[in-house]
């Protein structure tokens, strides 16, 4: 094999997000004759000492790069986000930035697997809606482009019961993957330690003309993953690949919130608010409440509509939110204290494992497993699992 470039080695790692000291350890290069790891490794990437293939093996696990990329004469260039994929903000580190980025390469590589293989079955039909409608047009236009393709019904989204939209978010995830998009949840890259911030990102869409793919971080209050599916859909109808997360910072992701908010909450559902002008924290905080329950959104996409309406000014929209995000963060963390206590009683690892999947995703590799296209272990490639794993997985998938 060619001797390999240590500048590769040590841009891994940093675009890992690892740290010297982290990476040794987690490569199991400890002391040795009076060396420690951290130096072991640094004598590595400086060109002092040429790394072994297992060590080169192990690079590639954990800094989750193909082994072949470590062969390469230089780091490759960093790859474009989109069109309006944000700079993080300043208080994530490295470690953050470089999770995104892994992510949406592992979600990439899925992506081109799909399409790939639907070219080579001769399925490759292009979908007409992507990249078909004019940012000038406007909001409505989308928002009414986007329904009447999905054949969206309100009446239909919101007639779960109780306050909360698993209902509504399956929903309006068939109609989108019935439409021909890829739905996924994703809110790590394998393990809780690896969990992702809502205010890294919401949601991202790869736009393409066969296979497009929506990822919504599971992370996020469940309430709010129709209003990150929406927004993501507005994404591809544009043609953009992108990021959402945090505050819109661009006319591009303010238009996709605005497209999302008039599908869930038409205006005609909060125009009568006006009482809520100049009112009391409390009672702004009240009522948001009410309409949620009432409309099945959740309280976070209320308090922005109203905003974006002129009912609340941003001081109020910013106030609120943070309460409700708080409120929110402080029941997630006793979910997770129950959870802890029952942990044999929570639901299967498959039905887990589907639920985030999704059904289209499932059901194409499903049959292409059964027609021979798919091998069993790249179907665990696109499928994000083990080879032994996926014939269990997909079993029952209709």
């Amino acid at each position: 094999m060619p001797k390999v470039n240590p500048l590769i080695l040590r841009w891994a790692r940093e675009t890992a997000g690892l740290s010297v000291e982290d990476a040794a350890d987690k490569l199991g290069i400890g002391d040795a004759r009076g060396v420690t790891g951290s130096d072991r490794l640094a004598m590595l990437e400086g060109g002092e000492v040429e790394p072994t293939r297992p060590q080169l093996i192990k690079m590639s696990t954990q800094y989750r790069r193909p082994l072949l990329t470590f062969y390469l004469a230089e780091p490759p260039a960093t790859a474009a986000r989109g069109e309006d994929f944000r700079t993080l903000p300043d208080e994530y580190a490295q470690r953050d930035a470089a999770l995104v980025d892994t992510l949406l390469r592992e979600v990439r590589a899925r992506q081109e697997m799909v399409r790939s293989l639907l070219e080579s079955e001769e399925e490759a039909e292009p979908l007409d809606f992507v990249a078909s409608y004019d940012i000038r047009r406007g909001a409505e236009g989308l928002a009414n482009a986007i329904s009447e393709r999905l054949g969206f019904s309100l009446q239909s989204f919101r007639s779960g019961n109780g306050r909360g939209t698993l209902k509504g978010f399956a929903y309006l995830r068939e109609r989108a993957e019935a439409a021909g998009i890829f739905v996924l949840l994703i809110g790590n890259l394998g393990s809780h330690h690896s969990a992702l911030d809502v205010e890294l990102f919401r949601g991202f869409a790869l736009s393409d003309k066969v296979a497009p793919f929506v990822v919504i971080n599971d992370q996020d209050s469940d309430q709010a993953w129709s209003f990150t599916l929406l927004h993501e859909l507005a994404h591809i109808w544009l043609g953009q690949t992108g990021v959402s997360g945090g505050r819109p910072t661009s006319a591009v992701e303010t238009l996709c919130n605005d497209v999302a908010g008039r599908i869930l909450l038409p205006s005609t559902d909060i125009a009568g608010e006006i009482a809520l002008r100049g009112a009391r924290q409390d009672v702004v905080m009240t009522r948001i409440r009410e309409i949620a329950e009432q409309r099945q959104v959740s309280h976070s996409m209320v308090a922005y509509k109203l905003y974006r309406e002129g009912i609340i000014d941003q001081a109020m929209w910013s106030s609120v939110t943070a309460v409700f995000r708080q409120q929110w963060l402080n029941n997630k963390e006793a979910q997770r204290a129950r959870a802890r206590e029952n942990e044999s009683s929570g639901p299967s690892y498959y039905l887990v494992r589907r639920h985030r999947l999704g059904n289209r995703l499932l059901s194409l590799s499903k049959r292409m497993l059964a027609d021979g296209a798919l091998s069993p272990s790249k179907a665990a490639a696109i499928l994000g699992v083990k080879p032994n794993n996926v014939f269990s997985l997909t079993d029952g998938v209709v």
